[in-house]
């Protein structure tokens, strides 16, 4: 039986991009109670998925649909506006 390699940080995959990264360079997106809220401290109740901080993931996980896929419903407008003015705050930073 052999090992798998451990990385000294969590791992979770992208539902954009499907590459997998550390947990700290992710956005967490979290549906508890049938709300899908963006988790900015990554200790919200829910089921999770993650996002890499870029707007291409973003487009490609609206567009293939992934938040519902994860949830039975699409990320709400509110939150994808959040998250896009996140992600330029923090390119131009």
């Amino acid at each position: 039986m052999t090992r798998r390699n451990k990385t000294p940080y969590p791992m979770r995959k992208c539902v954009g991009c499907n590459i997998s990264k550390n947990k700290e360079e992710l956005f967490r997106i979290s549906c508890h109670n049938d709300e899908i809220k963006v988790d900015i401290d990554g200790k919200a109740m829910g089921r999770g998925v993650y996002l890499c901080k870029n707007e291409q993931c973003l487009d490609r996980a609206v567009k293939r649909k992934s938040f519902y896929r994860a949830y039975g419903k699409q990320l709400p407008e509110k939150e994808e506006n959040w998250l896009r003015e996140k992600i330029r705050k923090e390119k131009n930073e």
